[in-house]
């Protein structure tokens, strides 16, 4: 699965099930004011993207993630290691 995908798919995660606006996510865009999501919310996003890429998801892998490229960079790096 290249870059590409990964990004699709995880863009189409947050506007199909979170019903985030596809015009406010980009790369450089801070995930968290960006989401507005709620705790509960954030649980959801994590076992959508488990489910999807079949990667695991924990605490520590969300410190240092501040953009939509972090957290594209993360569950990248989660499948490449999974491989």
């Amino acid at each position: 699965m290249n870059k590409e995908v990964i990004l699709e798919k995880i863009n189409e995660i947050l506007v199909d099930e979170f019903e985030v606006d596809a015009d406010v996510i980009s790369p450089e865009a801070n995930l968290k004011d960006t989401l507005g999501l709620d705790s509960l919310d954030y649980v959801d996003l994590v076992v959508s993207i488990e489910a999807n890429f079949g990667v695991k998801l924990g605490e520590a892998d969300f410190v240092g993630i501040a953009t939509f490229q972090d957290f594209y960079n993360l569950i990248e790096t989660k499948i490449q290691n999974k491989n």
